[in-house]
């Protein structure tokens, strides 16, 4: 997968968080990076959308299903097995699509600049997912033989 230089913005949002969260191995992961990311403009966005009483219905279900991405992210990220952890990725995968139609309602409030910009950070995390999920999915956990009886002692009654 080739790498891609972070949004514009990130790098100076991500030198203001703790250095116990950045330690963390989920961090590593750039679909969760850019969903916690993603999810501090929401809430940015929301008290723009809420401002306008037609519009809080989306700020809240926009704010949800962003949210939502970097929580199934790490859900995921622990899970032992790799369909475990597709599973979890796919609900990402379904939120983060859900987003994309919540900002795009909120194009009339928010402004076509900055939905833009979210839709291109939405965008690069499902294609992240797109090839993450199918390998994750791949990694099947392997099940151990039983052991043949070596003698009557190991036989079962």
């Amino acid at each position: 997968m080739p790498t891609f230089a972070d949004p514009d913005g990130f790098a100076e949002w991500e030198a203001t968080l703790p250095a116990s969260y950045l330690r963390d191995p989920i961090w590593r992961t750039p679909a969760y990076r850019y969903g916690v990311w993603l999810a501090a403009l929401a809430k940015k966005d929301f008290e723009l959308l809420y401002a306008h009483r037609a519009s809080r219905n989306t700020a809240e279900q926009l704010l949800r299903a962003v949210e939502a991405i970097s929580g199934n992210l790490a859900e995921g990220y622990g899970r032992s097995t790799g369909p475990e952890r597709a599973r979890y990725y796919g609900y990402a995968q379904a939120t983060t699509r859900e987003s994309r139609d919540w900002y795009f309602k909120a194009r009339d409030v928010l402004g076509d600049e900055v939905v833009e910009q979210r839709l291109a950070v939405l965008e690069r995390i499902l294609r992240i997912l797109s090839a993450v999920i199918p390998r994750e999915r791949a990694l099947r956990v392997r099940l151990r033989r039983p052991r043949e009886p070596r003698d009557d002692r190991d036989a079962m009654p």
